[in-house]
């Protein structure tokens, strides 16, 4: 059984945000800050239900998530593509795996600063014979043909390059997610609300380092200690 799913969802359980919206003048913010899953993170008709209630003509989509359910997400692009508002997705940290099929749906696309961008093969949980395992892997294959379709018309690229770039698991930095034609432009990093490190993106095989490895926290106490100590020293000196 392919655990990775599942993984990702329990890995950061309790470390996203509920869905939540502003509105500003005739601007209004959609919040997707969490793992896109009907029961660990933002379900798809929590998002829908959301996005249904606004009525201001432009939208801010913000997102910082790694992924989740891509059937949620598939249900999420409906809802933005039926919206009669002019949405723009602003990554504000991260998007990965299924969060990226949100932007495609959106009129235009920003991504903050040190943000990162990442596609890959679709995953899934099965159980069952052989013959439940070959039919698993002909509906995965169908959901990365979907998935190619749409980050091919989106981007410009062929879909000989989205397929190279799904099966390494390929993550973009802000420039190159623009460079690759999967967003518009790279806005600055105090423009966001949100950081990509948040999450737990360990079940990911190519995951940067930047998201990875935690800056380590200062010994406030130690460096204290040796403050005092350097005093201690400098007096007995004289």
């Amino acid at each position: 059984m392919h655990r990775k799913l599942f993984d990702l969802a329990r890995a950061n359980a309790g470390k996203g945000a509920p869905i939540r919206s502003e509105v500003e003048g005739d601007t209004a913010s959609l919040y997707v800050y969490d793992v896109i899953d009907s029961y660990w993170g933002i379900s798809a008709n929590d998002f829908a239900r959301a996005l249904g209630a606004i009525t201001a003509p432009n939208i801010s989509l913000l997102i910082n998530s790694p992924g989740g359910d891509v059937f949620e997400a598939r249900a999420m692009m409906a809802a933005i593509a039926e919206h009669p508002s002019t949405i723009t997705a602003k990554i504000d940290g991260l998007a990965a795996s299924a969060a990226t099929a949100l932007t495609l749906a959106c009129d235009a696309v920003e991504i903050v600063e040190g943000g990162f961008y990442m596609i890959h093969q679709a995953w899934t949980l099965a159980l069952g014979n052989a013959d439940d395992m070959r039919t698993t892997a002909t509906l995965l294959d169908k959901i990365d043909g979907v998935l190619v379709e749409g980050y091919a018309k989106k981007s410009g690229k062929t879909a000989d390059e989205i397929i190279a770039w799904m099966k390494a698991e390929t993550w973009f930095t802000a420039q190159e997610a623009v460079d690759a034609g999967f967003a518009n432009s790279v806005t600055p990093i105090g423009t966001a609300k949100a950081q990509a490190s948040t999450f737990n993106v360990a079940a990911y095989a190519n995951a940067p380092k930047a998201l990875t490895e935690k800056t380590p926290l200062i010994d406030d106490a130690a460096r204290i200690r040796s403050l005092a100590r350097l005093g201690l020293y400098e007096r007995t000196a004289q």
